[in-house]
């Protein structure tokens, strides 16, 4: 793998937005989702909110943070079409904006429909499901960008229908882990628990709200995906591409490290520092398959996308 200067620069634009993920589930955690009240994009109607409390001052964060985000994702975007013609970098940096934009508006859905706070609506449990795939898809194209700037191989789907069904199931399988996850720490935020045995306890009582209710389903659901991720990178191998068994070892380790997470996570009545723990595991889960898959169904090696002329301003390989 080579890093030129894009490569680098796109690298460091999915570090970035994972800290925007994260700070983005610190909101919800905390409950300072309506920190800026019903206003989208001002904060409680002003540019810069003024004398701000707690919760505003996290919310406000959150939308900077966003909204530079935004600025990377466009700079990312223009640096591919000056150093890059059309082609599968130029692909996935479109769709990187596509998916930063579609995840501004479903943002803002939230603040401008009072799905915040303690809102406990079912709209508020279908648009957190739709944001996490959403985040899901976006988190994919940054990372597609930054792969193949980094000479990573394209992919081929023909020719191997088998191996594109098992990484398909893999992919819709963590994205609904990914969902009933999002769901469940919006229960474990609106219905918290005392105790162990109090929480044991409201899963399963057949009065509780269905969100207390689908604490249960969300742990089920990540062992069986997880059992079959560490399945797939054991009986699937490309010796094409070198970097496949690290993606490899590192997806099993990743995975182990999630269900570690969500012992603990329980055990200890999910506390915010745990929930941002595991969500950070889960877009790391997320980002390794998606290179691991990249991987698997790589064709054989060609030159990434033939560089322009300009391309050897910004320090990328000539070919």
């Amino acid at each position: 793998m080579k890093l030129n200067r894009f490569a680098k620069f796109a690298w460091l634009v999915v570090g970035y937005n994972i800290l925007v993920i994260l700070w983005g589930a610190f909101v919800r955690a905390s409950g300072s989702g309506a920190g800026c009240g019903s206003h989208w994009p001002l904060c409680n109607g002003e540019v810069i909110p003024m004398n701000p409390g707690t919760e505003r001052i996290i919310e406000f964060t959150h939308r900077t943070m966003s909204g530079v985000a935004l600025v990377l994702v466009v700079g990312l975007i223009v640096w591919a079409f000056r150093s890059y013609p059309w082609g599968r970098v130029r692909y996935a940096a479109l769709a990187s904006g596509f998916f930063i934009l579609t995840e501004a508006l479903l943002g803002a859905s939230l603040v401008l429909f009072g799905w915040v706070g303690m809102d406990q609506s079912v709209m508020r449990v279908y648009s957190m499901g739709l944001h996490l795939v959403n985040t899901f898809l976006l988190l994919a194209a940054m990372t597609l960008t930054a792969w193949w700037a980094s000479e990573g191989n394209a992919i081929q789907l023909r020719g191997q229908p088998a191996r594109v069904l098992a990484l398909a199931v893999a992919l819709l399988g963590v994205i609904v882990v990914g969902m009933s996850g999002a769901v469940t720490a919006l229960g474990d935020t609106l219905f918290p628990a005392a105790s162990l045995a109090q929480g044991i306890q409201q899963d399963l009582n057949p009065t509780a709200h269905f969100l207390v209710q689908l604490r249960v389903i969300h742990p089920l659901i990540a062992i069986g995906v997880g059992a079959y991720l560490m399945f797939l990178t054991v009986i699937l191998t490309n010796t094409r591409v070198a970097l496949t068994r690290p993606f490899a070892v590192a997806l099993r380790l990743l995975v182990a490290a999630q269900w570690i997470a969500g012992v603990v996570n329980i055990v200890l009545l999910a506390p915010i520092g745990m929930q941002i723990a595991h969500l950070l595991l889960a877009d790391l889960v997320w980002i390794v398959l998606i290179l691991f898959a990249a991987c698997m169904l790589a064709a054989k090696q060609t030159s990434v996308n033939q560089a322009v002329p300009s391309e050897r301003a910004v320090g990328a390989p000539a070919e």
